[in-house]
């Protein structure tokens, strides 16, 4: 699993600019979501084409903080991407080659077996299900999800999934720029390297989002 702390140098200088390092010391648990974002067999499995192998490391922790949400009363949101080249020309003509582009797609297309939740996530007929279009899942358009949490009244996230670096630390800033106040958990977030994971908390603790362990963010759902 991936180092679970922000860099030492990121801390001090939150301690300076703010007087302390965590953002919200409290929480309404049954206004907040757990949003998974992308728990999928694309990313999940071997040999995917878009494999992230530390992602299947954070199942446990993610499957815990499911239960505690639910138990607390909030919400929990599985968030899947459903792609095709129509929708993100730019992504699939441009950022990526013609073989990769061709391989996410018939990964991540509606109904293909890659889209699919990871099948060791506990996923239950109660949660909310949503696809998005964009690495975002709070990109105006891109998904229906803030829309459905406003509808249950939901003002804070917690962000788990992968990869920390691309769709979750999107979500987490589009998150917070639509003022959900939002917290990364850092220890059930997972990208390709540890350098892309730590470096994504760095970006967002400073201006974005809570950085909080698991073991942390059950504490503030139970009160403690």
């Amino acid at each position: 699993m991936h180092p679970s702390k922000i860099s030492p140098h990121i801390a001090q200088r939150m301690l300076e600019r703010r007087g302390h390092l965590h953002v919200f010391e409290r929480i309404e648990p049954a206004r907040t979501a757990l949003v998974v974002i992308d728990m999928q067999v694309a990313f999940l499995a071997p040999g995917e084409p878009a494999e992230t192998p530390t992602a299947r490391a954070i199942v446990p922790n993610i499957n815990r903080l499911a239960h505690a949400v639910r138990t607390a009363g909030g919400t929990v949101a599985w968030v899947q991407a459903v792609f095709n080249r129509g929708d993100w020309p730019l992504y699939f003509d441009y950022m990526v080659t013609p073989r990769v582009s061709e391989a996410v797609l018939a990964a991540l297309t509606e109904g293909a077996p890659g889209q699919a939740l990871w099948p060791a996530l506990d996923a239950q007929p109660g949660d909310l299900r949503v696809t998005k279009k964009r690495y975002s899942a709070f990109f105006p358009g891109a998904c229906p999800l803030p829309e459905r949490l406003r509808e249950r009244g939901i003002d804070t996230v917690i962000i788990v999934g992968t990869l920390t670096n691309v769709c979750c630390e999107a979500s987490a800033r589009d998150a917070m720029m639509a003022d959900y106040k939002t917290i990364m958990v850092a220890d059930a977030n997972a990208a390709r390297s540890d350098s892309e994971h730590v470096g994504a908390l760095d970006s967002v603790v400073q201006f974005f989002a809570d950085v909080r362990t698991t073991g942390e963010v059950l504490g503030l759902l139970s009160g403690k």
